[in-house]
């Protein structure tokens, strides 16, 4: 009985990189199969078929790795950069794995950045149906209305198509500068920044705080920690939960919030 299975699925697995990026590298020409240059939808059987990526074999499995790094600003989110920008792959240097970002960060946004050699778990993290939650502290210039806070709790149609609903908070407001708390439910390029453009808002600073029930803590800009086994269980049961009951997070000072079921005061 064949144990094939599709090439985009095995390279994630190895950790060669994700599976869109793995579909990428297939449609380059830059995966083989028992010399044959592979094509996508082609499976393979990783124990008897001879695959290689830019010419090379393909390694065994390694020991699964999952790490949190907090991004600096100025870094981008990829492990290599043809025009010799910084970028993350610097900063996790010493772990021996060969390990890639699970969604990204801009270059300009901070905070909490995942990264694995796991394809499934990098899968789970990002793929749209999940709804894994990230939270963002947002800061804003001048301010902010409660009808702009509405319509970025409701969404906004962005690239001819509607942000999913967000939930949306004051944390401090200042003059001339208001902090926000977003929880995100879906994984767009930019999405926060492009939401503010839309409304007429600068983002000051951005900044991922939490990626479903893993929060960022002291972890010093620039340094990464391995998560725990408990958090990794806690983070694909986020992912595989897909029920959602739509409520929001709660707003305190005095301010009020949107969220996904409404307009919340206190």
């Amino acid at each position: 009985m064949s144990d094939s299975i599709r090439l985009q699925k095995i390279l994630a697995d190895r950790g060669i990189a994700s599976r869109r990026k793995a579909e990428e590298l297939i449609r380059a020409g830059k995966v083989a199969v028992n010399g044959k240059t592979a094509q996508v939808g082609d499976k393979a059987d990783p124990e008897t078929d001879r695959i290689t990526v830019n010419g090379k074999p393909l390694r065994g499995r390694s020991r699964p790795v999952y790490i949190m790094l907090h991004k600096p600003r100025g870094y981008i989110t990829t492990m290599s950069d043809e025009k010799e920008r910084k970028c993350v792959a610097e900063l996790v240097r010493g772990i021996p794995q060969r390990i890639y970002p699970v969604g990204r960060l801009d270059r300009e946004s901070e905070g909490l950045l995942l990264m694995t050699n796991d394809g499934a778990f990098a899968n789970a993290m990002t793929h749209p149906s999940r709804h894994v939650p990230k939270t963002y502290r947002v800061t804003i210039r001048p301010d902010v209305t409660g009808e702009q806070m509405r319509r970025m709790a409701e969404g906004i149609v962005i690239d001819g198509r509607r942000t999913a609903p967000a939930d949306v908070r004051v944390l401090v407001r200042e003059p001339g500068r208001v902090v926000l708390q977003v929880v995100l439910h879906e994984g767009r390029n930019r999405e926060i920044r492009k939401m503010c453009e839309a409304l007429s808002l600068e983002t000051a600073r951005l900044k991922r705080t939490a990626f479903g029930t893993l929060k960022l803590g002291m972890l010093p800009a620039g340094k990464w920690r391995e998560l725990t086994d408990e958090e990794v269980v806690r983070l694909k049961a986020a992912a595989g939960d897909r029920s959602g009951d739509g409520r929001g997070q709660k707003s305190g000072g005095g301010e009020f919030c949107w969220n996904r079921a409404g307009r919340s005061e206190r």
